[in-house]
């Protein structure tokens, strides 16, 4: 009985996980040294412990257990799995529907929109994850609902609302009036939009520009100054009625071409289908609203944000028609831009077979006269001498997309470009239902000018001198004909944004008005606004032909509607007036009629006033050249060029081509090296032992160790001539 005892209770501590008991004591004592009922109350316990500890099932509903990692590397992940594989069809994901960590980052991201701060994880309270955590799994269980006005899973940190006790003249002007979107509603579009977007960016056409994080319009004018030189005819069409909504079988058709999981696809099926209240407003409740009322000067809450400031507000106006329009689908929120660039996939796919399909090189010219059409031999952004047509001539198309705007350049026949359209009209019918005409896809000839993105793509001949030695070893010059592609920023245009933010009035010779809107802040706040205005423009026509023109406007501009500001304010009568007080550049304070005086430079001194910065690029040659900076062919964002040298680096491929190169070369790479002088140690330590074992005693040891470290040290020191790294080889070889 004593033994089989024991044999049990030896079994049931080796599998116990209470290794840190000693269990030789444990089990050769004697058992009758114990006593008995200790001895069984003693095995119960631990009975009983490994029995609970082995049924222990981790819990779901465990904040702590399910924010193990970062949301940043399960997004890293995501990306870096999706360019691994782009082609692959997404079966399962539910698993990062269900990560904590995604949600969590989500609610970090609306969160800064709400309250216009950063909130760090630390500073979220157990309350907000747990409802946090309810979001999630009623999203899981198909218990969400979007658009909820009343019953909300989780509420924002502002709303202070107390739901239940609201009248029922409050309830239904909630259910019955446009509301903003529900804070919850918005973390999960956005982590929709963290699953989704990886999986579509390794997939989506280089040719398409908006909704894309690191392309936006300077992308594309920097592309056409790239690659559409040379082009004849343009195509210019706008397909920006399918933003404004599809039909939802045609949204998850495109879908479904790359994900087929059901709790993503209903998700989005039903964000789309849920119909969006909105409010519809009398006639008679527009003319009450007309009427301008006194309103108190709000303050601001301690947690609300500021408002965007003046300057923000008045470049969003200077935004280009091919950028006015976001699509915003349903309750998709932010998903919609990237639902519209899944859909119009597929005429970027279209388009990039037609440019396959329709390119025939000619050998006789001077660009795109390669087989294939992608390695380009010559520089079409420089000078491409007439005729730029013909027979002899390289027929080739190419294609751009910004939102629901493309930009198709032929060159060749006109032909061409009408047979080109007239499919293009067919595609549109069949795949997006969208009825288009020749009016809207119109042909236009490069000597006309075509406007896109408020930019004017021209054609601009130079005539420049040809050098070439002729039979004899003559030097012979003589004055050619080229042209050139010019993107020139529209002055019209520009007058136009202006003229609409009320800055100016007239066309041809536009005069300035004055801008009422920071007639209560201060010379320095409206001057440091203005200056951002100004700056920004200046990023604007970065890369147009005549930046230095178009800045120069913008700046007489704003500094003539800021001198008749001044004068009406200041009671100065006339810009004449504000400029001989203030300068030039409006710098010296209007404040004082005679200028700077004294007492003026002492209260700056003394910090009690603020300095006044004067604008700036009130002269043309203060405003910066144009951005000629070459556009690589092929190019990519920063950011996917590091995702596919990661996936690169981390190919075992990539490893062994490298290896082959650096042996052919004669090179050793550093692994090789390491193994050489683990093969030297191996082979010196034969003479060691043979050095041992010759003679008695430690002498011929302690000598064999010492020949075996010289022999290393010398293999070392003959591989490389480096006296640095001698003894970091040493060390290695005795490792």
């Amino acid at each position: 009985m004593h033994r089989r005892l024991a044999v049990f209770r030896y079994g049931v501590l080796t599998n116990s996980p209470l290794s840190y008991l000693n269990r030789s004591n444990i089990l050769h004592t004697p058992l009758s040294s114990l006593n008995r009922r200790n001895n069984a109350s003693a095995l119960f316990r631990v009975f009983m412990y490994t029995s609970t500890q082995h049924r222990r099932v981790p819990d779901p509903n465990n904040i702590s257990d399910l924010m193990k990692e970062d949301g940043v590397s399960v997004c890293s992940r995501m990306w870096i799995e999706n360019f691994q594989e782009p082609e692959k069809t997404v079966t399962n994901l539910a698993d990062y529907l269900r990560r904590f960590e995604l949600w969590v980052l989500a609610y970090q991201k609306v969160c800064a929109d709400e309250m216009g701060a950063y909130m760090p994880r630390s500073a979220i309270t157990r309350s907000a994850l747990e409802d946090l955590l309810a979001l999630r799994n009623a999203v899981l269980d198909n218990r969400f609902k979007w658009g909820a006005r009343l019953e909300f899973f989780l509420k924002s940190p502002k709303d202070k609302t107390e739901y239940e006790s609201l009248s029922k003249r409050k309830i239904k002007a909630i259910l019955t009036t446009t509301q903003p979107a529900p804070f919850q509603d918005r973390i999960v579009q956005e982590v929709l939009f963290m699953i989704l977007e990886p999986i579509y960016e390794g997939r989506f056409s280089q040719k398409s520009f908006a909704f894309r994080p690191g392309r936006n319009a300077h992308t594309v004018l920097r592309v056409i100054r790239r690659s559409f030189a040379g082009y004849l005819w343009y195509i210019k069409g706008d397909l920006s009625t399918v933003l404004d909504g599809m039909k939802v079988g045609m949204v998850i058709g495109a879908l479904m071409r790359d994900v087929r999981d059901k709790k993503v696809i209903d998700l989005v099926k039903m964000a789309l289908t849920t119909p969006v209240i909105t409010s519809k407003v009398d006639e008679g409740e527009k003319k009450k609203k007309t009427k301008r009322k006194y309103q108190k000067k709000r303050v601001l809450a301690e947690d609300e944000p500021k408002p965007d400031p003046y300057w923000l507000d008045t470049f969003f106006g200077f935004a280009p028609e091919e950028a006015e329009k976001l699509p915003n689908w349903g309750h998709c929120g932010i998903l919609s831009p990237l639902l519209a660039n899944i859909c119009l996939d597929e005429l970027d796919r279209w388009m990039e077979g037609k440019i396959k399909e329709l390119y025939r090189p000619s050998k006789s010219d001077v660009i795109w006269n390669s087989p294939d059409g992608e390695v380009e031999q010559g520089n079409t952004s420089w000078p491409e001498f007439v005729p730029t047509s013909g027979p002899d001539k390289t027929r080739k198309i190419d294609y751009v997309r910004y939102g629901g705007h493309i930009l198709i350049g032929v060159r060749g026949p006109r032909a061409d470009a009408a047979t080109l359209r007239k499919q293009l009209i067919e595609f549109c019918d069949q795949k997006y239902l969208l009825k288009l005409d020749n009016e809207s896809l119109p042909i236009e000839h490069i000597t006309k000018g075509i406007m896109f993105l408020d930019h004017v793509l021209c054609r601009r001949v130079v005539y420049p001198t040809l050098r070439y030695t002729a039979t004899g070893g003559k030097i012979i010059s003589e004055k050619g004909v080229g042209t050139l592609l010019s993107v020139t920023a529209s002055l019209k245009q520009c007058i136009k944004q202006f003229r609409k933010l009320n800055f100016l009035k007239g066309d041809r010779d536009p005069d300035p008005q004055p801008c009422f809107r920071m007639f209560h802040a201060t010379q320095a706040h409206t001057n440091a606004q203005m200056n951002k205005l100004l700056s920004t423009m200046v990023e604007w026509y970065r890369y147009a032909d005549n930046r230095k023109k178009i800045v120069n406007f913008c700046s007489y501009i704003i500094r003539g509607s800021l001198a008749k500001l001044y004068a009406a304010k200041y009671k100065l009568r006339s810009r004449a007036k504000v400029y001989k007080i203030g300068a030039r550049n409006l710098s010296r304070p209007l404040k004082e009629k005679k200028g700077q005086s004294p007492e003026y430079h002492n209260l700056l001194r003394m910090g009690l006033v603020e300095s006044i910065d004067g604008l700036q690029y009130t002269r043309m040659s203060l405003v910066p050249e144009t951005d000629y900076t070459p556009f690589p062919m092929g190019w990519r964002p920063d950011h996917e060029k590091a995702l596919l040298e990661y996936i690169k680096l981390d190919d075992p491929q990539t490893l062994e081509e490298q290896r082959c190169c650096l042996r052919e070369q004669g090179l050793i790479s550093p692994q090789d090296y390491i193994s050489m002088l683990v093969w030297n140690y191996k082979r010196n330590a034969i003479a060691v032992d043979q050095l041992s074992t010759t003679g008695s005693g430690g002498k011929n040891l302690q000598t064999g160790k010492e020949l075996l470290l010289d022999l290393t040290y010398k293999d070392a020191e003959q591989r490389s001539g480096d006296e640095e790294d001698k003894e970091e080889r040493v060390h290695a070889a005795q490792m």
